[in-house]
């Protein structure tokens, strides 16, 4: 799903992007551009990368089945 508009970052892009070391939400900012622009998608993609790092490479999509980054299905 598309989290930014404006830049065009989806939840997979931040998933990948926690995977990958970003640690803090400014870096991911750095690294994406995310919630830059009209910050309408702030508090949504807060919670996407906050999930990300705590779930590590758990794709956090409500309503799909969990899939790790890896193609392997979790529980």
């Amino acid at each position: 799903m598309i989290v930014c508009v404006c830049r065009r970052v989806s939840d997979r892009e931040i998933q990948r992007q926690a995977a990958a070391g970003c640690s803090s939400f400014d870096e991911l900012q750095m690294e994406t551009g995310l919630a830059t622009c009209c910050g309408r998608c702030e508090s949504c993609a807060r919670d996407v990368f906050s999930r990300a790092q705590t779930h590590g490479t758990v794709a956090l999509i409500q309503g799909a089945p969990h899939v790790t980054l890896q193609g392997r299905t979790a529980a």
